[in-house]
């Protein structure tokens, strides 16, 4: 059975338990990171040596690195990775993408707002991040305007990072400009059962 540890409110967790759902997995999560442990334990580090989350063991494999796990078990299932070559290539442009730039952008966001106390917020740092989170989704509301999902017109692995950061770009940054491409695509999105269960429905802390 597939294992997957990490807590249930970490974005990259999010990535894997969403996959996971698209994909009727039957798995097992272990609690790990922040409030939890575990990840410092020399167990833990022995699969990760990096003491981040998540982390997996999957018919003896183990893996690290969110969207590679999400790779790696959409491959092995048959299914959200579209067939042809190039249309995988363009599944790991937008997968690394959402790392270097969307993530990158959101993530201090998320930190500055939610992981920091009020009054020790650094609101210029936090301005900033949202002006580079908008500047990133302009760039994926334009490439929507071609395609139904983030590659081509089929839901697939590709779309689950990119979900998992708009949901919190959305609550996150109001004063976002209208993106008609990004919100028709996130309002598909939105329907899934599995985003709900793994990623909406749980709040961010």
């Amino acid at each position: 059975m597939l294992k997957v540890w990490g807590r249930n409110n970490s974005s990259n967790v999010q990535k894997v338990m969403w996959c996971v759902g698209e994909l009727g997995i039957a798995h097992e999560r272990v609690e790990a990171g922040r409030q939890f442990g575990v990840v410092d334990e020399p167990r833990y580090r022995a699969m990760n040596p990096n003491g981040k989350i998540p982390t997996i063991e999957d018919d003896g494999a183990i893996l690290w690195e969110s969207n590679a796990i999400c790779r790696h078990l959409a491959r092995k299932h048959g299914r959200l990775m579209p067939p042809a070559l190039a249309d995988q290539a363009r599944v790991d442009m937008w997968m690394d993408w959402q790392q270097t730039e969307l993530g990158a952008a959101v993530g201090p966001v998320f930190i500055g707002l939610v992981r920091t106390d009020p009054d020790k917020r650094n609101m210029a740092a936090i301005d900033a991040a949202k002006m580079s989170s908008i500047a990133a989704m302009k760039v994926l509301d334009a490439h929507l305007a071609d395609h139904l999902y983030v590659v081509g017109n089929t839901f697939s692995v590709a779309d689950i990072p990119m979900g998992v950061m708009a949901f919190r770009y959305k609550a996150l940054v109001p004063e976002s400009p209208a993106y008609a491409n990004l919100d028709r695509w996130y309002a598909a999105i939105g329907e899934r059962p599995a985003f709900r269960a793994h990623v909406s429905d749980i709040p961010l802390t």
